[in-house]
C-alpha cells in the first residue's frame, strides 16, 4: 500500500489533519489567485502596455491554466505529490517575475500564460485532500479545500485593484512571488509523502485520458456544466471593470476589486454545498447551483445600479460554488485510483470554458456593451440548467 492511501486511511478529524487540510485550502487560494489579478487591473495595464494583445491578457491566463491542467495535473498520479506541488510553486515565482518585467503586450501575454500554467498547482491539492479525507467526508473536505480557492478567487481582485490602483499593476506581480514561494515552503512542511499508484507511463497516463473521457457519461455531464458556469463567470469578471469605468459610474479599479469582498458568502457555501452533497446527493445540488447562477444573471440585466451588481455577485458567487462542489464531489467518486486525471478533464474543461468566457464577453462588450454580456451569461446559464436536468431525468 502507498504511503498516501495510508494516509487516506487515517482518520481525517485529527488536530494534525486539521491542519494540513487548512494549510492545503490556504497554498490553494494562494496559488489559484494569480489567475484573477489581471482583471480588476486590465484598464490600468492598458494605460502602461497600448493595444488589443492586453485585453487578451485574461484569456491567455485561462488558457495556460487548462493547458497547465491537461500537461501538468496527470502528474498526480505519477509522481510524489508533495514534491510536485512544492515544484510548482517555484515555477509559478518564476512565472510572476517574467509578468512583472513584462515590456510588451506580447511577453506580458506569454508570461500570463505561464503563470497560468504554474497555477495549476492548485489542482494538484485539491484530489491530494479528497484522498487524505475519509469517504463520508470527502464532500465536506473538498468542500473546505475549495472554499480557500475561491477565497484566493475573491480577495485576489480586492488586493489586484488596490494595489494597481496605488503602487501600479507591476507591483501585484513582484508581490505574488513571495506569496507564492511561502505557499511552497508551506506544503513542504506539513504535507505527507505520497507515492504513485497508477502503474503507468507519462505516455499511458496521457492517453487514459480519452478513455476516461468515453467511459464516464457522468464526467462529461459535470464537465460540460462547470464550464458553461464558468465561462459565464468569467464573462462578468473580465467585463466588470470597464463596466463600472462608463460614465455613469466612473470608477476605477480598486472599486473592481472590492466586488470580490462582495462575493465572499461563496466562502461560506462551498463547505456548506458539500455537506450537502454528502447527505442529500450531489446532482440534486449541482441542480440548484446552475439555476441560480441564471437567475444572477437576470439580475445584472433588469437592475442596473451598483446595488443590483452587488446583489448579482453574491448571488453568482453562490451558485457557482453550489454548482462546483457537487460536480467535483461526484468527478471523485468515479475512479479513485485515477483521481488527478479525473480533475483533470473536469477542471480543465471548466478552464477551456472559462477562456471562451471571457473572449466572448470581450467580444460580446465590444458589439452590445452590457446588455450583451448579459445575455450572453444567460445563455450560457440556460444551457448548464438544461444538461442537468435532462441528466437528472435521465
Amino acid at each position: 500500500m502507498s504511503t498516501l492511501e495510508t494516509t487516506a486511511a487515517s482518520p481525517a478529524d485529527t488536530g494534525r489533519g486539521r491542519l494540513v487540510i487548512f494549510a492545503m485550502a490556504a497554498a490553494a487560494g494562494l496559488a489559484v489567485a494569480n489567475i484573477y489579478y489581471n482583471q480588476p487591473m486590465l484598464a490600468v495595464m492598458e494605460q502602461d502596455l497600448p493595444g488589443p494583445l492586453t485585453a487578451m491578457v485574461p484569456t491567455a491566463t485561462q488558457l495556460g491554466y487548462a493547458l497547465g491542467l491537461f500537461a501538468l495535473v496527470p502528474l498526480g498520479d505519477l509522481v510524489e505529490r508533495r514534491r510536485l506541488i512544492v515544484g510548482q510553486f517555484v515555477l509559478l515565482a518564476v512565472a510572476l517575475l517574467l509578468a512583472a518585467v513584462a515590456p510588451t503586450p506580447l511577453t506580458m501575454l506569454i508570461a500570463s500564460a505561464a503563470v497560468g500554467v504554474a497555477a495549476t498547482v492548485a489542482q494538484q491539492i485539491v484530489p491530494f485532500a479528497a484522498h487524505l479525507a475519509a469517504p463520508e467526508k470527502r464532500g465536506a473536505t473538498v468542500g473546505f479545500v475549495l472554499s480557500g480557492i475561491f477565497t484566493g478567487i475573491l480577495l485576489s481582485r480586492t488586493l489586484a485593484g488596490f494595489v494597481a490602483a496605488h503602487f501600479g499593476w507591476r507591483a501585484m506581480f513582484w508581490l505574488g512571488m513571495p506569496l507564492a514561494l511561502g505557499a511552497g515552503l508551506l506544503m513542504a512542511a506539513l504535507l505527507p509523502r505520497s507515492k504513485e499508484n497508477s502503474g503507468l507511463s507519462y505516455g499511458g497516463l496521457m492517453a487514459s485520458l480519452l478513455k476516461l473521457w468515453r467511459e464516464l457519461p457522468a464526467l462529461r455531464r459535470a464537465s460540460y456544466t462547470q464550464a458553461l458556469l464558468f465561462a459565464a463567470f468569467s464573462a462578468f469578471w473580465t467585463t466588470l471593470a470597464f463596466r463600472l469605468a462608463e460614465p455613469q459610474f466612473g470608477l476605477g479599479a480598486d472599486v473592481a476589486g472590492l466586488f470580490g469582498v462582495v462575493g465572499v458568502v461563496g466562502i461560506v457555501c462551498a463547505p456548506i454545498a458539500g455537506r450537502f452533497a454528502d447527505r442529500f446527493g450531489a446532482q440534486r445540488v449541482v441542480v440548484i447551483g446552475s439555476a441560480v447562477v441564471l437567475a444572477s444573471f437576470v439580475v445584472f440585466a433588469l437592475w442596473g445600479s451598483i446595488p443590483g451588481l452587488v446583489v448579482g455577485v453574491i448571488v453568482l458567487d453562490f451558485g457557482l460554488q453550489y454548482a462546483l462542489v457537487p460536480n467535483q464531489h461526484i468527478v471523485f467518486g468515479l475512479r479513485p485510483e485515477a483521481r488527478s486525471r479525473l480533475n483533470t478533464l473536469f477542471i480543465g474543461s471548466a478552464f477551456l470554458g472559462g477562456a471562451l468566457g471571457s473572449s466572448g464577453a470581450a467580444l460580446a462588450w465590444a458589439e452590445g456593451g452590457w446588455s450583451a454580456v448579459t445575455a450572453f451569461g444567460i445563455v450560457l446559464a440556460a444551457l448548464a440548467t438544461v444538461i442537468q436536468l435532462v441528466g437528472r431525468k435521465g
